[in-house]
This record gives C-alpha cells, sequence and structure tokens, in this order.
C-alpha cells in the first residue's frame, strides 16, 4: 500500500506544470508560475515515494479573503482520499489564521465533477443572491 505525506510548501514550477497539465487543465508557462507560486499565502504538496502527486495552495489577503487554488492530483492517485486531505489541512489552516474577531470569507472555484467534494466542506453556491464570476486574460 502506498504511503502519502503532506508537505507544507508550494510545488515547484515543474512540479505545478506537471499536476496543472495533468488534470487537463492546459498548457501553462513556468515562467509565468513561478511568479504566481511565489506569492501564495499557504500552500501543501501531497508526496509518495519521493514524488509530489498532490498539491493545493491558498492565496487572498490572509486575513479575511482566502481563495483555494489549484486543488489537483494526479490522475493515478485520485480516489484515495488526497484532495480531501488536501482540503483539509487548507481549511485547518484558514480557521487557525482568520482574525480571531472577525469573519473569514474561503472561495474557490469547483472543476466539474468535484462541486459535491467542495460541498462537504461547508462550500455553498450562493445564487442568485451571489454569483462566482471571473474574467480570462490571454
Amino acid at each position: 500500500m502506498r504511503q502519502y505525506q503532506i508537505v507544507e510548501r508550494a510545488p515547484t514550477p515543474a512540479e505545478h506544470k506537471k499536476l496543472w497539465e495533468a488534470v487537463g487543465w492546459g498548457p501553462i508557462d513556468t515562467r509565468m508560475t513561478q511568479a504566481s507560486l511565489s506569492n501564495h499565502i499557504y500552500a501543501v504538496v501531497a508526496v509518495c515515494e519521493g514524488d509530489v502527486v498532490g498539491m493545493g495552495r491558498i492565496v487572498g489577503d490572509g486575513v479575511m479573503y482566502f481563495y483555494i487554488q489549484e486543488v489537483a492530483v494526479l490522475p493515478q492517485h485520485q480516489g484515495r482520499g488526497l484532495g480531501k486531505t488536501i482540503i483539509e489541512h487548507l481549511l485547518a489552516y484558514i480557521q487557525k489564521r482568520r482574525h480571531h474577531n472577525g469573519v473569514a470569507f474561503a472561495g474557490l472555484y469547483a472543476t466539474r465533477g468535484n462541486v459535491r467534494l467542495y460541498e462537504r466542506y461547508g462550500f455553498k453556491d450562493h445564487s442568485p443572491f451571489m454569483t462566482g464570476m471571473y474574467r480570462r486574460f490571454e
């Protein structure tokens, strides 16, 4: 049985690229991700036999707004609870880090097929009162 370990660190640009492309998010330029990866609030990687097989990051202001980004697990390691474990680590960090006298907002965009996973952790679709939106610049 394979052993997995969650390590508190960001993936390297090469690890990020491997995971990003393996889950079908398209091609990505490692020069861009180098800068992006250096600006996260918190990140974890899942390691198996010395290789990074999963990742998850938080970006935001680190006090009131936290956005979960790039939760990804290599397809051959999916279905073993790694995604859940990564999310649990990210949420524990938010709970610990949020301002003790205030509210914190955690947001994310779920890829197709993963909505139920995030609903288990209290994430909800708040439409029609609130709508998640984004704009892509290319």
